[in-house]
């Protein structure tokens, strides 16, 4: 097959692309209305894209472009010979209509790049299709390859800002005319609420405790309250209980039977009533549980995509998701996830809370010095970089418990009462907040005096 005849079997627009290089060899500032839209790779022919690289090297060496200098540093780089190039530069410059047109040729060269690169998606979406491996790899691979083409080629201007104001302005009349209702979605719990006002859109929420503080309890309180006052589809990804041990915990906590007597079926009238009232609420919500073990980051963007009007997802734990690097460091393996989750939170629009163990370290340190702090993390220092909200569980009681210390005289006080130290809040301040704790219920609560504190 000739080259001519490949040409126009491939989508391609030999003129869209000359007019361009004709366009900033005539006018060399339009490289500042393309700028990060267009790259060597869009160009189909290969002596296009040598030139637009020439091109890219005098404009970023703040060189002068005409033909004279375009030849020669094409000449330096060795991709053509003097007496050959001129005679095609200078074409290219007299060949264009208007250099005022430059935005138009750059978008017919894009559009016709990403549809080459669509065919050499499809193509090899064909090749792991015909290979006959796992049919779920399959889909979820085909998925992510068109879902990475399609915003891989959006790209984003500048915008005066004015313009964002306008937007700012007509956000805070929206929360004026609904009286402080807010765009995100709440957490359900009012102290708490106070200091976050809100879990934004895009924002990463790391929820970090040691085993056995109830963080995996407190992320499902929250992805219930959300899905019941919402509306909006809830995904929780579970990569250390199952399905059924996860539900178990929810139909406990919301319905008020102990987790106990669940799991031993030794329940009273009462609790029969109370449960068969929340399978019916919990029925209503859009609630959806992946138990998948080992699951990457990018599959569970696959499996997102697929859920309609979503709002928020949960996942416990990052320690066991994943990772799609090579690397035997586990830090480093744990910062490409978290940045992977932060860019997912971004690209979805929606809050993403995940869970975290803390290091061992809290355990030794002496008194309330075992409340927790940023440098607890485990595994990564990229969790708390990546991170929009840091949230720590801490009880005094559980120390107690595990270390066989009498109880003090105010033990019945703590033993009910758990702290969420918010140790990081990018959109506004830190502080602890005081909570009830009912184990048996495995559930978190408002308390009615809490303030919160800064």
């Amino acid at each position: 097959m000739d080259n001519n005849s490949l040409i126009r079997q491939m989508p391609v627009s030999i003129e869209a692309e000359q007019a361009l290089l004709g366009a900033i060899i005539v006018s060399p500032e339009a490289f500042d209305k393309i700028g990060g839209i267009i790259t060597a790779d869009d160009f189909y022919v290969a002596e296009h894209q040598h030139i637009y690289t020439a091109l890219i090297k005098m404009y970023n060496q703040n060189r002068t472009i005409d033909v004279v200098t375009l030849v020669n540093t094409l000449v330096e780089i060795g991709d053509r010979d003097e007496a050959g190039g001129i005679q095609y530069i200078t074409l290219l410059a007299e060949s264009v209509p208007s250099a005022s047109n430059v935005k138009d040729y750059a978008k017919i060269v894009k559009d016709k790049a990403t549809l080459r690169r669509l065919i050499k998606v499809c193509d090899e979406i064909n090749e792991d299709a015909y290979s006959e491996t796992d049919v779920r790899t399959v889909i979820d691979n085909a998925e992510q390859k068109i879902f990475d083409l399609s915003h891989n080629s959006a790209t984003k201007e500048f915008r005066h800002i004015r313009d964002v104001l306008q937007n700012v302005y007509r956000d805070i009349e929206r929360l004026a005319e609904t009286k402080g209702a807010v765009t995100g979605s709440k957490t359900g719990f009012s102290g708490l609420d106070r200091v976050l006002v809100q879990m934004g859109k895009g924002d990463l929420i790391i929820v970090g405790a040691r085993p056995g503080m109830g963080k995996t309890s407190f992320a499902l309180n929250i992805a219930t309250n959300v899905a019941k006052s919402t509306n909006k589809s809830v995904a929780i990804f579970s990569l250390e209980m199952s399905g059924e041990q996860l539900v178990t915990r929810i139909l406990s906590s919301e319905a008020m039977v102990d987790s106990h007597s669940l799991r031993t079926g030794q329940l009273a009238n009462e609790d029969w009533d109370n449960i068969a009232d929340v399978i019916s609420s919990l029925s209503g919500c859009e609630i959806y549980i992946d138990d998948t073990s080992a699951i990457t980051s990018t599959e569970m963007k696959s499996k997102l995509r697929r859920l309609p009007n979503l709002g928020l997802v949960v996942i416990d734990y990052i320690g066991l998701m994943q990772s799609t690097s090579n690397s035997d460091n586990r830090a480093q393996q744990v910062g490409e996830i978290s940045r992977n989750l932060k860019i997912m939170a971004k690209d979805f629009g929606i809050p993403i809370i995940c869970c975290a163990q803390l290091n061992r370290g809290t355990e030794s340190r002496p008194g309330s010095g075992k409340r927790p702090t940023l440098a607890d993390l485990r595994d990564s220092g990229s969790i708390e970089q990546d991170a929009d909200i840091v949230l720590f569980l801490y009880r005094d009681e559980y120390y107690k418990d595990i270390s066989g210390a009498e109880p003090s005289p105010d033990a019945a006080d703590t033993a009910n009462t758990a702290e969420v130290i918010v140790a990081k809040n990018r959109h506004g301040s830190v502080g602890n907040i005081k909570m009830g704790w009912v184990g048996q219920f495995t559930k978190f609560r408002t308390l009615e005096d809490d303030h919160g504190s800064n």
